[in-house]
């Protein structure tokens, strides 16, 4: 029986909110419960209230409400980072196709903190091989990929690391924030927490998120060129 969201709790924010401060094994452990009832059932319930509109956009989406598959850990690797905190104060989900390297692939995200609350669709790390082929169908279709991406505005930002130097000169700027990225995302941010505490987030996300399915779709057919061989 499916879970209904309805909202966050502040007791689950103040958890984000200490675990920075705290971060150690002895404080995490006594605070377990808090983690399990105030965080990760309300991410189980988001993700299940959640599922049937997503399904709607991709029928291949993962969408198991359990941690490691739509929900994050809060654990973090530290082996090779120079920040040894052993938890993190964000939390996020994600709806994307089962892949080898989830990085990689396009992916519709919610993420929170205690202080904010951001979500958008985008790549987390996207391979070169991709941007390339990115790259290319704007080059091949201008106009078809601003009538594409006019899906972002008002809502959604985008950002995702630039190209030091213009990788193509004199391209129309509108197309040029597009090109000359190393990789991207497009998110809608906000620090109104409030809108957590509350069941309409799963519509708030849900319309965001169908918002930008023309996207979704055209970075779709570029995971889908990558798979034909080359001769």
């Amino acid at each position: 029986m499916m879970n209904k969201f309805t909202g966050f709790s502040k007791a689950g924010l103040n958890f984000l909110q200490d675990v920075k401060i705290q971060n150690s094994r002895e404080w995490f452990a006594n605070h377990r419960t808090v983690y399990d009832n105030e965080l990760v059932k309300p991410f189980r319930s988001l993700v299940e209230s959640l599922a049937p509109h997503m399904l709607k956009i991709d029928e291949w989406f993962e969408t198991k409400p359990a941690i490691g598959k739509t929900i994050s850990r809060i654990n973090r690797d530290t082996r090779f980072s120079h920040d040894k905190s052993l938890y993190r104060n964000r939390l996020w989900l994600t709806f994307k196709r089962p892949s080898k390297d989830w990085k990689e692939a396009p992916a519709y995200f919610f993420e929170m903190d205690p202080d904010m609350y951001r979500y958008g669709l985008g790549y987390y790390c996207a391979p070169k091989q991709t941007m390339d082929i990115f790259r290319s169908e704007i080059n091949q279709d201008p106009e078809k990929f601003l009538d594409t991406v006019s899906c972002v505005k008002k809502t959604f930002e985008l950002v995702g690391e630039l190209y030091k130097r213009p990788l193509v000169k004199n391209q129309p700027e509108q197309i040029a924030t597009w090109y000359n990225r190393k990789d991207f995302a497009v998110m809608a941010t906000s620090c109104n927490v409030e809108d957590l505490y509350n069941e309409n987030l799963t519509k708030k996300l849900a319309k965001g998120f169908n918002q930008l399915v023309p996207l979704y779709d055209y970075l779709m057919r570029i995971e889908m060129i990558k798979t034909i061989p080359t001769l």
